[in-house]
């Protein structure tokens, strides 16, 4: 059991080193991003976390303002764990490289303290009972002294949970001649006890709309709190802005639920939104957090998948800091997870890693293999050969067992130093130590020995490689491509490129290097093929660097028409033509033109029409400002679908010239990310008054005259899925007047479909034979790399938990938390 303060911190544990000092102080008021959350993000963060708020005292002597406390809260069926993401792909990474060996995993909910990872434990009595809550008090029914009164609340509180939002207004708008706030508390009061929250929610919002409503912090944050218990964030949300609104600051459970909430989910974005929170709640607040709220946060910080942890460094800091300044106690795997995002980054701070390790064993706390590896990590990125030969020694003291990546970040380390054959030995004792080497060792030597251009012994271990079995190749056939383009061996080259074809799914950058090969050697023709096959294929796609390629190749060759077509098309997706290139383009534009002219104004095309109108079913948002004369596009795409992945850089190709400049990525990464917008232009307006009118998601009255089956395609790939039985399932918000619409107009192009509706989201269903028919309509417009994946038995990925309970033998779901399963709303996630 945690005290209810933290006991006061004895100065030798506030005893920290002049770096650990500085870099606190400099921390203290910043945000896990480097930009800070906006305060209404921050706020609806805030709202689905007032779960369960310690218990208020029965006062048995006063009848009339009884407190509102036994009645019990609407638990979630299953309390989920922190970002259940597998530990091999986030801290454990380096120490292995492809899936986690037994025993090589770093797992924060096997610590001696089971309860400080535990998110059940944050949403337990015992961590929240110290906890104030303000009390809410309401006179019994049998207390009120009118009778007809009496009568009518009785009626009330047993008809309204029968009906649904509509019905339940009607009903509610019509006792306006008597309701007083009272009687609306009492209502609202005893939907919570029957635990018919969503009911109370609306007779709350009911409330706020009459003359005589006044605000009742106590009632807010009480419905707000079994709100997060539901994990209904965006009603919670809406409970928190009205606490806020009222210049309020909500009550410390209300911030430690909502932490705990935001946590608890699986959705993109929330760890973020937690993150604000726990720093508004210590920044703004002024509470101090549980010592499982702390732990909590920081496990998730260290279980994002991939790279991508490095960027909550200063997050992580703030954690500890809080953790060292309150007293409490210091598990080992924040010390060891600390040092790991250290090593992460792309600039080693050593002061700071040698720092915490002095930490680590003044508290006790010996220096283990996890954090041993993470300073070999560090040491590969500076080329300390020294510092990592040490290392590898305290490895082998610890007699547990070398992971495959400590092998890898030593075999970097040499790279660094200038000692390539150095690193190919240490592959070689790996193969030796472990029995084999994993894919992440062979990228690894193969890529060291190309930067030295060790022809032979490259393409021999490219030969071990694929002959073992291992997959994904293409790391090192970019190497080896690289390695030869360098060398000016083209045949090579061009034999590298469609090995990898074979194996590799297709990728922009090999393309690009092959292109550039091509230009090179005056192959012109060829290029130009791979350049339209790049222009075809929505998986490539075309960029800058391959379009200032092809136009390079024209311009030297003297073909100044097909120069011209391609400046063309780079001032249509407003990519940079290389400053040596400008002077001959402008030349040959003064030949051919008399003025020269520059296109500024940007114009949809057909194509990007068609696409917009399947996004937008799918979907897609549109955002206006206040006078609604310019309009912006969001897009934004699952990291959990496959399917999404491939098909955001196909969108990304698409609306480049669209694109807002600080969405764009340089030419030098493939990383395109899960969420972009483009400019705010008045030519959106059309679509953003015939999709989303007064900010919210419609369908247009004309929409059976733009279903071409280019747009149902789009809609497919972004906002439809493929059930198990083969069935294809396609998602819309609207009114029952839109959808059958659509229907109407699928039966037009003999296309048979059903219904299903859960509140406001319809999904429309091709069963059977229908869902090949759709298909053959959609197919010459499903992108190449996704047909495998939507074609014939293959379930898509987009949301297989969302669509498991549609059945469409019965009718209408009248479960209204269906209707906020969308991009942007995840009650049913949280």
């Amino acid at each position: 059991m945690l005290p209810s303060r933290p006991p006061k911190l004895p100065l030798s544990t506030l005893s920290l080193t002049h770096s650990s000092f500085t870099f606190f102080s400099s921390l203290f008021s910043s945000n896990p991003k480097t930009k800070p959350l906006p305060m209404r993000s921050s706020l609806s963060l805030l709202r689905s976390l007032t779960l369960s708020l310690s218990h208020h005292h029965y006062h048995p002597t006063h009848r009339l303002p009884r407190p509102i406390s036994g009645f019990p809260l609407a638990v979630a069926a299953k309390s989920r764990r922190v970002l259940a993401l597998p530990s091999s792909s986030t801290f454990v990474e380096h120490l292995s490289g492809e899936v986690s060996q037994p025993g090589e995993n770093w797992d924060l909910s096997n610590v001696a303290q089971g309860e400080a990872f535990d998110l059940d434990k944050c949403f337990s009595s015992a961590d929240l009972k110290h906890l104030a809550v303000p009390e809410l008090e309401v006179p019994e029914l049998e207390d009120l002294p009118e009778q007809w009164r009496r009568s009518k609340l009785a009626w009330l509180c047993k008809e309204l949970p029968a009906h649904k939002a509509g019905t339940l207004s009607r009903i509610l708008n019509a006792q306006k001649k008597w309701m007083r706030q009272e009687d609306a508390t009492y209502v609202a009061v005893h939907c919570m006890r029957i635990r018919e929250n969503d009911v109370g929610f609306r007779v709350y919002k009911w409330m706020m709309q009459q003359h005589w409503y006044r605000f009742d912090f106590a009632l807010a944050t009480k419905l707000a709190d079994y709100m997060g218990k539901e994990r209904k964030s965006s009603k919670c949300r809406d409970i928190f802005d009205d606490i806020i609104n009222q210049g309020r600051v909500p009550s410390e459970s209300t911030f430690h639920i909502l932490v705990v909430a935001y946590l608890s989910a699986s959705v993109q974005g929330c760890l973020e939104e937690a993150c604000g929170i726990y720093n508004r709640m210590i920044q703004l607040g002024g509470y101090q957090p549980r010592l499982s709220l702390h732990n909590s946060l920081f496990k998730a910080l260290v279980s994002k998948p991939g790279t991508s942890s490095k960027h909550y460094l200063k997050q992580a800091e703030f954690i500890f800091h809080n953790l060292v300044t309150t007293g409490l106690e210091i598990h080992k795997d924040i010390y060891s997870g600390l040092i790991w995002l250290h090593s992460c980054q792309d600039t080693i701070d050593k002061e700071r890693m040698t720092s915490l390790r002095k930490e680590m064993q003044q508290a006790g706390i010996e220096v283990g293999r996890d954090v041993l590896v993470s300073i070999l990590r560090a040491c590969s990125k500076e080329g300390d050969v020294e510092e990592a030969e040490s290392t590898w020694l305290k490895l082998l003291h610890l007699d547990v067992g070398l992971p495959s990546q400590a092998y890898v970040y030593k075999m970097e380390a040499y790279s660094k130093a200038g000692e390539p054959r150095r690193s190919l030995e240490i592959f070689r004792e790996m193969q030796e130590q472990l029995g084999s080497a994993n894919a992440v060792a062979y990228h690894k030597v193969i890529e060291v020995l190309c930067k030295a251009q060790e022809v032979e012994l490259a393409e021999s271990l490219m030969t071990d490689f694929i002959n073992i079995g291992l997959k994904t190749f293409m790391p090192s056939y970019i190497d080896l491509m690289n390695m030869y383009f360098n060398l000016g061996s083209h045949d090579k080259l061009e034999s590298a490129f469609f090995q990898c074809l074979e194996r590799c799914r297709p990728s922009r950058t090999i393309y690009s290097i092959y292109l550039d090969s091509l230009v090179k050697v005056g192959n012109l023709d060829k290029a130009e093929e791979i350049f339209d096959q790049m222009q075809r294929n929505g998986a490539t796609g075309i960029n800058a660097r391959s379009c200032n390629t092809i136009l390079s190749g024209y311009l030297s060759s003297g073909d100044y028409v097909k120069a011209e077509k391609i400046f063309d098309l780079m001032c249509q997706k407003k990519y940079d033509v290389d400053s040596p290139l400008m002077e001959k383009i402008d030349y040959v534009l003064s030949l051919s033109r008399k003025v020269v002219k520059r296109p500024v104004s940007l114009k949809l095309s057909k194509e990007q029409r068609e696409v917009l109108v399947g996004m937008l079913l799918g979907g897609l948002q549109i955002e206006s400002d206040e006078d609604r004369k310019n309009h912006m596009i969001r897009f934004e795409f699952s990291e959990n679908s496959s399917t999404h992945s491939l098909l955001r850089r196909h969108m990304y190709d698409q609306y480049h010239e669209w694109l807002h400049p600080s969405c764009k990525t340089s030419e030098s990464t493939d990383d395109i990310p899960y969420k972009f917008s483009t400019i705010s232009h008045s030519c959106l307006g059309f679509y953003a008054d015939q999709f989303w009118p007064k900010g919210r998601q419609v369908i247009p009255k004309l929409i059976h005259r733009w279903l071409s089956p280019c747009a149902l395609a789009y809609w497919y790939m972004y906002g439809g899925h493929r059930s198990s039985s083969g069935d294809i399932l396609l998602k819309i918000k609207g009114n029952e007047e839109g959808v059958e619409k659509i229907v109407r107009a699928l039966k037009a192009k003999s296309l048979d479909c059903k219904v299903k509706r859960k509140g406001r989201v319809f999904w429309i269903g091709f069963l059977g034979s229908n869902s090949t028919w759709f298909w053959k309509l959609v197919e010459p417009y499903i992108l190449d790399d996704l047909k495998h994946l939507l074609k014939g038995g293959q379930i898509s990925d987009n949301s297989a938990v969302e669509t498991e309970n549609v059945n469409f033998g019965s009718g209408s779901d009248t479960d209204e938390n269906a209707s906020e399963s969308d991009h942007t709303d995840n009650d049913n996630n949280l």
